[in-house]
């Protein structure tokens, strides 16, 4: 199938760079969103996320006229929708996103349409609750108009290179609507395209990031059982994958971001009775920033009145993305615990985030300081030099909760430094 015009639902994170890498590939986009404070902002060529090499694309698609930003859905042959899905309280995934979207697009929704949902979903969420929507449009899905779902398998800082490279996945609802999928994306994609039916697809997106959480998870265990045996984690990790069958990954303040961090919640969910080991790896990342924060009250002796210096409060490093972060947690925990937090986050220096004092530049977070803590490695605080961080700070006590920091370094510059299960 041939497809002229786009319409994308949600200018977040995919959403942007997938309309944006349509657009330069020739065809005519409209990028939707309800947030008026985004919508003008991208008309006057500003980018409310950080993505190397995002706003010259952006810019140029503008340019060319080829792609539209609007507040409304406007008729198309394709529809995406690429809207957030995150969880409720009760860790229940919240698809009011997901309904609006779709409901959006009924007016417009015309014989031989293709929609498509790339927002990650529980299984079934595109037979079971998008299906049924555009059907009030009178058009029946599969024989009407296509519909599938496609998930995003993007890094991000790396989303532009991994949306052409990776394989796509595309789910159909029959097969007919899979190779609608293929014929649409291939306008971009060099990877492998692989067709198979909506709900596997919707599934393989949730077990690719459960599968690395519960790997996260056994690091994260791993640096508890250390901690509780004297044990320098690193060393014990480095030796243990040089067997040719190991492979443990780093353990840290915990599991962050919309994908990893959420995504098992919907396995769960699905099936509460089956997902036990998915469950529990989810409650041990969960629970990784107060173990942090605990390990850094017994170290520091007692926080409690006293002033953290608190670097990087994004999910990885040398992005702006604060969602579900579980630095943001260790920053609650320190704070609950009786400290001041100051912290800095180069990428997104006034993220908006509640009960957390954020401020505009390094020194001052530095200057009133008892206590530094790197929460994230971004390489503006890996490249630090010591010595001139010993000249703007009054704190003698250095916590490096990511192993990014050298230790003879800080030690020699005159600090006391410790880190995460950590004895070199």
């Amino acid at each position: 199938m041939k497809f002229k015009t786009l319409c994308v639902l949600g200018m977040g994170y995919i959403g942007l760079p997938t309309a944006s890498v349509f657009a330069s590939k020739g065809l005519q986009v409209t990028g939707m969103d309800t947030n008026a404070r985004i919508i003008e902002g991208l008309k006057a060529g500003h980018l409310h996320i950080f993505e190397p090499g995002l706003r010259d694309l952006l810019l140029e698609a503008v340019n060319s006229g080829r792609l539209q930003i609007s507040d409304e859905v406007l008729p198309a042959d394709a529809f995406i929708i690429a809207v957030p899905t995150p969880f409720y309280q009760d860790k229940r995934a919240d698809l009011r996103a997901v309904v609006a979207a779709s409901e959006s697009i009924v007016p417009h929704l015309r014989p031989g349409n293709l929609v498509i949902l790339e927002s990650t979903s529980p299984p079934r969420t595109t037979v079971d609750i998008v299906a049924p929507i555009l059907e009030k449009s009178g058009l029946t899905a599969g024989e009407d108009f296509l519909l599938a779902y496609s998930p995003e398998r993007v890094l991000p800082g790396k989303i532009l290179h991994e949306l052409v490279d990776n394989p796509r996945v595309i789910g159909g609802i029959d097969p007919t609507s899979a190779e609608a999928g293929r014929d649409l994306y291939r306008a971009f994609v060099k990877g492998d395209i692989i067709l198979t039916d909506a709900t596997t697809a919707e599934m393989v997106k949730l077990m690719e990031n459960t599968s690395r959480d519960i790997n996260i998870a056994i690091a994260n265990e791993f640096s508890r059982l250390a901690e509780a045996f004297d044990v320098d984690i690193w060393e014990a990790i480095g030796i243990a994958n040089l067997h040719p069958r190991v492979d443990i990954l780093r353990p840290g303040v915990g599991v962050g971001g919309h994908c990893i961090s959420v995504d098992p919640w919907f396995l769960v969910e699905a099936a509460p009775q089956v997902a036990q080991l998915v469950k529990m790896a989810r409650q041990v990342n969960d629970g990784q920033p107060s173990f942090v924060a605990e390990h850094i009250a017994k170290i520091a002796g007692e926080i409690d009145g006293k002033t953290i210096a608190f670097l990087g409060l994004a999910f990885k490093p040398n992005v702006d993305d604060v969602r579900e972060s579980p630095a943001v947690e260790l920053v609650y925990a320190l704070q609950d615990a009786g400290a001041t937090v100051h912290a800095y986050e180069p990428f997104k220096p006034a993220a908006g985030l509640p009960n957390v004092h954020q401020v505009a530049h390094l020194e001052d977070a530095l200057v009133d300081a008892d206590l530094i803590v790197l929460g994230v490695a971004h390489d503006r605080f890996t490249e630090l030099d010591p010595a001139n961080v010993r000249g703007q700070t009054r704190a003698n006590l250095v916590y490096d909760a990511v192993r990014a920091w050298d230790k003879d370094l800080w030690e020699n510059a005159g600090f006391q430094f410790f880190g995460l299960s950590r004895k070199y």
